[in-house]
């Protein structure tokens, strides 16, 4: 590879308050991209971790010391200047006082700009911003719990106030998946539920029934593996997510254009308690570097969030967990 194709390796921090409120900050005059705004980071130097270069990155450059930083996304981006590949991370708690060492400005973000209207969601404040940041504005879009469905057990009736509870609690991202329903008994469904859904600003996905979803104004569809493999072209919804089990599909999900996707199986599940699973070596190790969120999914608990991200998960899919406790 010659210097003009060399890739520019950089660690990039999403740093997150309690309220999902991030931080973006200004380049300072006499930069490149001067104006513009970004997540806070740097190039990595040679023999470090990505980890390694985001710790001293943000010691040197808004004088704090990271304390919590789970591995997230990876972006490989071109501008006219560089092509420059980006290690995003989550840092959640850090030690110090913000600084601008570098006579930058400081952002807070709300994370309220990001969930309004279709039009409005994935904007921020701010501009202008790196274009490369665009994808990672909309995927902090997206919640670290991600519901499936249990009609089949719970009963209408009963699915229908749990799911109300669930969405005062805070729930926002839900998949209708119910295997054994016809295409009608499932539009009557979810006709019940996007007024509830619309009401809590949350997101309603249909699981693999795209023309289901593009006729009741759901948000997006769910795709299965073999959808995943037969489609030639992402689906037009606002919202598209796959459901992997390797590597292979993580990866087709991706080149498809696919929003953010489902891992599975990472533990033992109820169903399928003997089955083959990940692990959580195996899902990180399936996840490395993947450029879109992943949320890890079988036999986990919302207990399970802090681990499942440590290993490179946005967040965890629950579905008998999801509605325990509503």
């Amino acid at each position: 590879m010659n210097q003009e194709t060399k890739i520019v390796e950089v660690a990039a921090a999403v740093l997150q308050k309690p309220d999902g409120s991030f931080l973006l900050a200004q380049r300072p005059p006499g930069k490149i991209w001067a104006g513009y705004w970004e997540f806070p980071g740097g190039k990595i130097e040679p023999g470090e971790t990505s980890y390694h270069a985001l710790v001293r990155e943000l010691r040197e450059e808004l004088g704090i010391q990271v304390q919590t930083a789970y591995p997230w996304l990876t972006r490989i981006f071109t501008y006219p200047h560089a092509t420059v590949r980006l290690h995003f991370f989550r840092v959640t708690e850090w030690s110090g006082v913000l600084h601008p060492h570098e006579g930058q400005e400081f952002s807070w973000q709300s994370s309220l700009s990001l969930i309004l209207s279709p039009r409005e969601r994935g904007q921020v404040f701010v501009s202008p911003v790196l274009p490369a940041n665009a994808p990672i504005l909309r995927a902090l879009s997206l919640p670290n719990i991600y519901a499936i469905s249990n009609v089949q057990e719970l009963g209408e009736d009963e699915f229908m106030r749990r799911l109300e509870a669930a969405l005062h609690n805070g729930l926002r991202l839900v998949q209708l998946r119910e295997k054994n329903y016809s295409r009608e008994a499932l539009r009557v469904l979810v006709l019940k539920m996007l007024p509830l859904m619309k009401q809590h600003d949350a997101r309603l996905i249909i699981n693999a029934d795209v023309e289901l979803a593009q006729a009741v104004g759901a948000d997006g569809v769910q795709l299965t593996g073999v959808q995943l493999a037969e489609l030639g072209e992402r689906p037009a919804v606002e919202w598209c997510a796959a459901s992997c089990h390797s590597v292979e599909e993580l990866r087709r999900a991706q080149a498809l254009g696919c929003d953010f996707a489902l891992l599975s199986p990472v533990l033992p599940t109820q169903s399928h308690p003997g089955a083959p699973h990940l692990g959580w070596d195996g899902f990180a190790a399936i996840t490395a570097e993947t450029t879109i969120p992943v949320y890890a999914l079988g036999g986990l608990t919302p207990s399970d969030l802090h681990i499942a991200q440590q290993h490179g998960a946005h967040g965890v899919a629950l579905l008998r967990q999801a509605w325990a406790s509503s």
